[in-house]
């Protein structure tokens, strides 16, 4: 009997952290995300993004728990169908697939907005229409496909190098913003205060919950690392390391970099709606405190962390697709593998849901990039949100009912945290049901998703067999092992 086929392991810690830290996007997402907060928090940005890092935080902890035991393709699919059955384990799957190829689309329009506004800074474009930057994420999607195809150790190495260079650039002019505010030499005045962790008066402190879900956009692909689990040469230590220092970075990250983003444009009414209102947060706050080049440079380095999230979601979605296929079907179709060994039909189709989506958005609904980046950043949140759900639910599993790993009992009120973070955060966004504009559709795109996998899996009970059958099979996700 033909062996299944496999991935190539060659990838250390830090290929592994690539991938995390580019899909998480620090840079791109610091310069746009905080800026779907304001509606419902106010000043409280640094707030939102506390409780957020809070929540992915505790999230990380099932993760690491799970690479320790299982290395996996799939991820969340391989985690979850290993621990509450291969049924659950492919909704969760199909769920990250979806929140990747939705954030695919994020990522592809921001590098679009970002790509199209450095253009017209420079002079380059001066005029450009509403719709020039889908040119630009249309250049975004192929690129990524190109890369995806190509041994992952050449992307992720692409993708480190770049988030790397635009992180420097952002930090330096995090520090210069900060000094300026603590030296009183700030423009209009403005200086360093606390009160961005404060909810301003007449403001709801439940509706943080409603900012807490960009929160989890800007952290999302922390967990992104666990796709490698088959491609790391040392996948149970190597795989964990990489995920929670991804997440602890993007906690301290997240939260200093928007409360000095909030304090640089002011606490006031002027300047939380300023900040609301500004084409590029870092760009104009490089433009204000250092120099104009500064914003140039900074937009530049959005656009290129804004494409390199969307290689990373191209090879997390491509390898989620890739596990799904090989274990129901086996080594054909979308589970075959290039002579390169990477899933490269799987990254076909991924790539062009990513294009259909944004197709159907402006064809449908007139959207604009700014309009893909939104609707599609809070459609695959909620996913996520759900997936964290099931993969929590599985660690609890894991650790205190079946007791695969050693573990001391008190440390369930982690897990448990992290339900409560998730639970309340998809109730306040539900709940009460948003009746206007785009956002009502949101959750029903969602659960559409969410949907199709349940009843797929449930209309061919005979694949779901065979997933189970191929789940137990596979390196590291045997029980018994």
């Amino acid at each position: 009997m033909a062996s299944a086929p496999q991935l190539r392991r060659s990838l250390n810690v830090w290929q592994a952290v690539g991938l995390s830290v580019a899909l998480m996007a620090p840079s791109m997402a610091a310069n746009i995300n905080p800026q779907g907060m304001i509606p419902s928090v106010g000043r409280a940005v640094p707030l939102a993004f506390l409780l957020a890092a809070v929540g992915v935080l505790l999230v990380a902890y099932g993760f690491v728990r799970l690479c320790q035991h299982f290395h996996h393709a799939g991820s969340v699919y391989g985690f979850v169908g290993a621990t509450l059955g291969p049924r659950t384990g492919v909704v969760a799957g199909w769920g990250l697939l979806g929140t990747y190829t939705f954030y695919g689309v994020v990522t592809s329009s921001a590098a679009g907005i970002f790509g199209t506004a450095f253009l017209q800074e420079v002079g380059i474009w001066p005029n450009p229409p509403v719709l020039a930057p889908f040119l630009l994420t249309a250049v975004a999607l192929v690129g990524a496909l190109l890369l995806t195809v190509v041994p992952a150790r050449r992307g992720t190495s692409v993708l480190l190098t770049v988030e790397i260079a635009t992180l420097v650039l952002i930090l330096l002019t995090i520090v210069v913003v900060l000094v300026r505010l603590l030296s009183g030499s700030a423009p209009g005045g403005r200086s360093f205060t606390l009160e961005v962790f404060t909810v301003a008066a007449g403001t709801d402190v439940s509706a943080v919950f409603l900012g807490v879900v960009f929160g989890f956009l800007s952290f999302a692909g922390f967990e992104a690392a666990a796709t490698l689990g088959e491609e790391a040469a040392n996948p149970k230590r190597d795989i964990p390391r990489a995920i929670l220092g991804t997440a602890i970075f993007g906690g301290v990250y997240f939260v200093v970099v928007t409360a000095v983003e909030m304090m640089g444009f002011g606490t006031d009414a002027a300047g939380v709606e300023a900040f609301g209102s500004s084409p590029s947060l870092l760009g104009d706050l490089g433009s204000s405190y250092v120099g104009g080049w500064v914003g140039y440079l900074i937009s530049a380095g959005a656009a290129v962390s804004a494409f390199g999230c969307c290689l990373a979601c191209v090879v997390g979605g491509s390898r989620l697709l890739y596990a799904l296929s090989r274990d129901s079907v086996g080594e054909r179709g979308l589970g075959k593998l290039t002579a390169a060994g990477t899933p490269g039909r799987s990254a076909v189709v991924v790539a062009s849901a990513m294009a259909l989506i944004i197709v159907v958005c402006v064809v449908a609904f007139g959207a604009v990039p700014f309009d893909t980046f939104l609707w599609s950043g809070t459609i695959g949140t909620l996913m996520l949100l759900v997936v964290y759900v099931l993969t929590t639910i599985g660690v609890i599993w894991l650790l205190f009912v079946k007791r695969a790993l050693p573990v001391r009992r008190w440390e369930i009120v982690i897990p448990l945290g992290a339900l409560v973070v998730l639970g309340y955060t998809l109730y306040r966004n539900v709940i009460p049901y948003p009746s206007e504009g785009p956002a009502r559709f949101f959750p029903i795109v969602a659960g559409a998703w969410l949907l199709v996998g349940v009843v797929a899996i449930l209309l061919a009970p005979g694949v779901a067999r065979r997933l189970g059958q191929r789940l137990t099979e596979s390196e590291g996700l045997s029980l018994s092992k």
